[in-house]
């Protein structure tokens, strides 16, 4: 059995696909390479079949007609043979040091049956054409170089959550969470990212910046315009996570605040762009987000609007409908820490920071 599969989702990645299968490769034999054409129109598929050629122990070519991210990911977990799994977007590549390190790291655990569920690792935002860069890592959140569970945990500040970009998930736990990712829906990493933790017990945190995000690619989906654009499908995605898990169930009382802050968060990121449209249909958007939260979970909703994370966002005020309300909203000292925190957290921020 392999040790880890990476899966790379490609759709018209021929120009920048390489990169990402040739970094995947630095693991050697240990690893897996599932490299999954999303129905493309380029020579994507060409070229992944020319590295399955090239490695045949290590990559393969698979085909699939066009069903969005989500789709390529679940065809991943379905065929995947490694022990961990993996996600890395097209775009995107593994830091060879870190590859290596990560992959010793795996023999290791075999070798020592830890039997861990989740194992995390930092990323870095990579803007190449400024010459900037920013790692995200989990200290003073996470137990570093131990085997730890949710108990061990600590404070995550905003800008700390757990995204596909930093998770290595057991691939037995994907599949017995049976997570299922929507189809032809854009941002359904945060369903990847979220879902599965109540099944995590074991979890690793690996201090290396293994995965190196790269922002500025036109067209990218974390663009704060395009979010604002695809706006309906991150309120379908934060409806399915609510969807997905009644919080108050999870008896533990530290995984249970962390992922109520997740959701915390994608409520005030919908609503902050809602409301900075300003446009009267998105603000009516924005109320029966709230509402929908409010119908499903009463207590969950009390507790996010009590904390303030979606108070002002969703407030009934006349003055909170106009378009300058955000703005209003912003003066209050504790809650623009709070909102700096949260946008920060969102990769569309990070790309308007570089």
């Amino acid at each position: 059995m392999k040790l880890l599969t990476v899966t790379i989702p490609c759709y018209n990645s021929q120009d920048y696909m390489a990169k990402a299968i040739e970094s995947a490769l630095q693991g050697g034999d240990d690893v897996e390479i599932l490299v999954v054409d999303d129905g493309s129109k380029d020579d994507t598929l060409s070229i992944a079949q020319q590295y399955e050629s090239k490695y045949p122990h290590i990559v393969r070519a698979i085909h699939k007609e066009n069903g969005g991210h989500g789709s390529a990911v679940n065809t991943g977990i379905a065929n995947a043979t490694g022990l961990y799994f993996k996600v890395l977007d097209s775009d995107d590549w593994f830091d060879k040091t870190a590859m290596l390190k990560l992959i010793k790291f795996l023999r290791q655990s075999v070798v020592e049956s830890m039997s861990l569920d989740m194992i995390i690792a930092n990323y870095v935002y990579e803007k190449p054409s400024a010459h900037k860069r920013k790692a995200i890592n989990y200290n003073m959140a996470i137990p570093k170089n131990k085997i730890i569970t949710w108990s061990d945990v600590k404070h995550f500040r905003m800008s700390q959550n757990l995204l596909m970009h930093s998770i290595i998930y057991k691939t037995k736990l994907l599949r017995d969470c049976n997570l299922h990712l929507p189809e032809h829906t854009f941002y359904v990493d945060n369903i990847y990212a979220y879902t599965p933790l109540p099944y995590v017990k074991k979890m690793y945190y690996l201090n290396i910046d293994l995965y190196r995000y790269y922002i500025g690619r036109e067209g990218q989906s974390v663009n704060e315009a395009i979010m604002t654009k695809r706006i309906d499908q991150q309120i379908k995605v934060t409806k399915l996570m609510i969807d997905s898990q009644d919080l108050m169930s999870i008896h533990d009382k530290k995984l249970r605040n962390y992922m109520m802050k997740y959701l915390a968060m994608m409520m005030i990121v919908s609503s902050a762009l809602l409301v900075k449209s300003g446009s009267p249909d998105n603000l009516n958007k924005r109320d029966e987000l709230w509402h929908y939260l409010k119908v499903k979970n009463k207590t969950v909703y009390r507790i996010i609007t009590h904390r303030k994370l979606g108070l002002p966002l969703q407030s009934k005020n006349r003055a909170a409908k106009k378009p300058g309300a955000l703005v209003d909203f912003r003066q209050d000292m504790r809650t623009q820490l709070l909102f700096g925190d949260i946008i920060f957290s969102t990769a569309f921020m990070v790309s308007t920071r570089f």
